[in-house]
């Protein structure tokens, strides 16, 4: 005979989501940036959710920077005007609904990835901050660059919520974040500003990620990892390139930062993205062991 207790225990259990893999390792918050699966079929409703959800179940992770385009109808992205209505007019119970769908199983939503760019109105940028929450994540990070940076500040102060910029490798565009600089010139516009540093992208500009991580560990929300060749070289599977991602991965897990450390699955591997990001996660595993 079993007590109403140990009943419910074991109900519960049995819809637990099957996910093999805690979001933290050796004290390091392991996760992944969804465009890892950029590849994978959608959905007939024109989303990618489900099997981005049935990718990170079978990977094992647990938490994640959802994509954006991910989330918005592949057959929107091409129509300017009809996507911008979609952001605006979508119900917030969509979002939620989809957040919902990824704590069903298990997985946390940490960031929206969401990238307002010169095009995006004033209400588009808005919007982002309300999908966000609606999602249940805690912050923005973005794509974008520093004039667009400069009309983000009141929105991100509005909603007092912090929004993590992304760096890529374009050193030559001083309105891109690329260059440390960048980055410092980013953060003095708004206190709600940080950090997405893509170690990856960071290495191929010549630049050194854990010296940047060691001084800047503060401004840091989360990291992209790949594996990139300096002076601009391709993305290769880790471990073949010049990122220092096992060097950054130890230097989180001696100094027990709060920094999130993401999967971003971007070199042209053999496999199918599933495949392949469980190889990126097996490196890490090793890196942490």
């Amino acid at each position: 005979m079993l007590t109403r207790r140990e009943f419910g225990k074991l109900t519960l259990a049995a819809f637990a989501p099957a996910v093999a893999a805690p979001a933290m390792i050796n004290g390091v918050r392991i996760g992944i940036q969804t465009y890892s699966f950029r590849d994978l079929p959608r959905s007939p409703d024109g989303d990618a959710i489900e099997n981005v959800i049935k990718a990170m179940v079978e990977c094992g992770l647990v938490e994640c920077e959802l994509y954006a385009p991910q989330v918005e109808p592949a057959s929107l992205s091409r129509d300017r005007e009809k996507l911008r209505r979609w952001r605006l007019e979508t119900p917030l119970d969509h979002f939620r609904a989809t957040g919902d769908r990824f704590k069903r199983a298990g997985i946390a939503i940490y960031a929206y990835n969401y990238s307002p760019n010169a095009s995006f109105t004033d209400e588009e940028i808005d919007r982002g901050f309300e999908m966000t929450k609606a999602l249940g994540a805690e912050i923005i990070t973005a794509s974008t660059q520093l004039d667009v940076a400069k009309r983000i500040v009141p929105f991100a102060e509005k909603h007092k919520m912090v929004v993590a910029m992304h760096g890529h490798s374009n050193v030559t565009n001083p309105n891109e974040f690329a260059t440390p600089a960048s980055f410092a010139a980013g953060m003095n516009m708004s206190k709600y500003f940080k950090v997405n540093l893509d170690i990856g992208h960071f290495t191929a500009a010549n630049f050194d990620a854990v010296q940047y991580l060691k001084d800047h560990h503060t401004a840091i929300t989360n990291l992209h990892l790949k594996d990139r060749r300096r002076n601009q070289g391709d993305n290769l599977p880790w471990g073949e390139g010049d990122t220092p991602i096992r060097e950054v991965l130890q230097q989180l897990r001696k100094e027990r930062w709060p920094i999130r450390a993401y999967i971003e699955y971007e070199y042209r591997g053999r496999g199918t993205p599933v495949e392949e990001v469980k190889k990126c996660l097996a490196f890490a595993k090793a890196a942490l062991a």
